[in-house]
């Protein structure tokens, strides 16, 4: 399975305004279930089931903006991540 592909694919067929709804959707989705599964009103497949589709948003977007820009960004925030968290040690 090429994900460039399905990327390039959704992107002539829904566009960018169409994706960028998308994310948005697929987010809200994963908050609303994360709300449930915390008071006990949907399970972990539930939650699974959200997390795929906002990871393949999240790579849509990134192929969308530029996976080495987005990956740059991942290394920043990884290393401000690893001081705070040798800050606590």
């Amino acid at each position: 399975m090429n994900l460039d592909a399905i990327y390039r694919a959704t992107l002539e067929k829904w566009g960018t305004e169409g994706q960028y709804d998308q994310a948005v959707e697929e987010c809200a989705e994963l908050i609303t279930v994360l709300k449930h599964f915390r008071r006990g009103k949907a399970d972990a497949a539930a939650v699974i089931n959200e997390l795929a589709d906002v990871t393949l948003m999240v790579g849509q977007l990134s192929y969308m903006f530029g996976e080495a820009e987005v990956q740059k960004a991942i290394g920043v925030k990884l290393e401000k991540l690893d001081g705070l968290l040798a800050e606590q040690d």
